[in-house]
């Protein structure tokens, strides 16, 4: 038991080492690793069934070559022996059967030899020498000293016997047997016996198969890893550089591109993932772009609050005045108000802690409120407010505030975006399915064509450059978006430059 729980222990102490080792390699070197490891278990068993083919193969051979040697032996001495009448007869008849044993012995490099009943060698291959000169007796030394087990040559009665086991009285090393038996009038009258050793004839055999088998396998393991190594490089590369890309993302860098070559899964990985950099990257400019801008948002209405303020206790600003900064500084504050309502609604829908309030009202009516808002800004800029004639009652099934909310900046926009002299008109339509589509038309430079797909992105500002939106933080049209969706509508924008900007949404 002891000793069974140190052999446990040790292999699972090596087990863990093995582990270890193999976590802490690159990916590179453990695919490789494996695909290694993979091809050769794959020659190791191949060889191994190659060997035990080649050993059934030789075994089947030497089986048929051995066969047909000692029947066509038995079945020639068969012949002779039936016409033989006189013991000199019978003499002769063994010469000729002791020569074509030697024959047959040398063209196949095997040992032959004809047995009595009994077992006793009587007639060997080597028993003529020099040219075929009668030695005086037809056994050799070596071969006189052979008995053939009684199992053997019962087994041979019954038509022939093969083995490749060691016989005791023959041969020390395992041999190929074969025996047939020598029948005349009827009777068993001797055996005839061929043997090969297995060791040396079939290491030779198997040695040429083996030499073949090693340069091919040396050839293809080579060519295997040179291709499995090209592989594995090629499939690795494109992570090693999505690694060091999310590394440089990570210190704020979104340059960085992965390589994109061919169309399988990895390609669309790489291209997804490049994608997904330019998002971050886009994200990450909208979001200083916001941060400077809520910055400026947030700064400017506060100065002027505090500047006022302070004109007012400190008695710069007179008295019959008052009322006018007053009006600024209310103006102010409801802008703070509206910035900050803003992104506590942003929070809320992305963190979905918003939920909709549903109730039944009427959008015409909302639509108007929305306009008389802005009544001061549209007669100072002597806008032209078109439609309101064909306003009807149009109810629709939502959440009033922010579907207010909604028409409000639309509204705004169009009003900000209108130069002088210019005109907005505005449509509400229900059509028989029960689809309510609202729009708001104005005139004015319109919305770069580049530039017309991201307008609903969130922190967004189209034309930085030019004076309309500076007081905007980029959260209005994001805001529309995305209530419009979550009351399963949908909203888009079309506009011709120097024309028209339309916005519109589907409920």
């Amino acid at each position: 038991m002891e000793k069974n729980n140190r052999l446990k222990n040790f292999f699972t102490d090596r087990a863990n080492r093995i582990k270890r080792f193999f976590t802490h390699l690159p990916l590179f070197a453990k695919f490789l690793t494996v695909m290694t490891s993979l091809i050769l278990m794959s020659y190791l068993v191949l060889s191994t069934a190659l060997m035990a083919f080649m050993s059934n193969h030789w075994t089947k051979t030497q089986h048929d070559a051995l066969m047909e040697s000692v029947t066509t032996n038995a079945a020639y001495c068969e012949r002779i022996l039936e016409t033989c009448k006189t013991e000199s007869e019978i003499q002769n008849a063994l010469m000729l059967i002791c020569n074509n044993l030697g024959v047959t012995a040398k063209s196949t490099d095997t040992d032959m030899f004809m047995c009595d009943a009994g077992g006793s060698v009587v007639v060997c291959k080597e028993a003529f020498q020099n040219g075929y000169s009668y030695s005086g007796e037809m056994v050799c030394f070596s071969h006189r000293g052979y008995k053939i087990p009684p199992d053997v040559l019962k087994e041979t009665d019954g038509g022939g016997y093969f083995g490749d086991e060691k016989i005791q009285g023959l041969y020390s090393e395992k041999t190929f047997l074969a025996g047939a038996p020598v029948k005349v009038n009827g009777s068993v009258y001797a055996y005839i016996f061929s043997a090969a050793p297995v060791k040396y004839s079939f290491k030779e055999y198997s040695k040429n198969i083996f030499n073949m088998y090693v340069s091919s396998a040396i050839f293809s393991a080579a060519l295997s890893f040179i291709v499995v190594y090209a592989f594995t490089e090629k499939l690795t590369k494109p992570l090693r550089q999505m690694s060091n890309a999310t590394k440089a993302y990570a210190k704020g860098d979104f340059s960085r591109r992965v390589d994109v070559k061919g169309r399988d899964e990895f390609a669309d990985l790489c291209q997804s993932f490049n994608r997904m950099a330019s998002s971050l990257s886009i994200m990450e400019s909208s979001r200083r772009s916001f941060v400077a801008n809520v910055s400026h948002e947030l700064k400017t209405p506060m100065t002027t609050i505090d500047g006022f303020i302070n004109g007012m206790l400190d008695g710069t600003i007179p008295e019959e005045k008052r009322d006018e900064y007053l009006k600024i500084v209310s103006d102010e504050v409801g802008r703070l108000s509206r910035l900050v309502t803003s992104m506590l609604n942003l929070s809320k829908i992305e963190a979905g802690e918003l939920e909709l309030k549903l109730s039944d009202f009427d959008l015409s009516n909302v639509t108007v409120t929305c306009l008389l808002t802005f009544e001061q800004m549209i007669e100072k800029k002597n806008i032209e407010i078109k439609g309101l004639e064909n306003l009807e009652k149009t109810i629709v099934h939502g959440d009033s505030d922010m579907l207010y909310q909604v028409v409000y900046n639309l509204i705004d926009n169009a009003v900000k975006f209108t130069p002088d002299g210019g005109s907005i008109e505005i449509s509400i339509t229900k059509n028989n399915r029960g689809e309510v589509h609202f729009w708001i038309k104005n005139s004015g430079v319109g919305i770069p064509s580049e530039e017309i797909g991201r307008v609903f992105e969130r922190f967004y500002k189209v034309d930085k450059s030019r004076s309309y939106d500076t007081k905007s933080a980029g959260l209005g049209l994001y805001l529309c978006k995305t209530i419009i969706e979550m009351h399963g509508g949908n909203i888009y924008v079309q506009s011709v430059k120097d024309e028209y900007t339309q916005f519109g949404f589907k409920l």
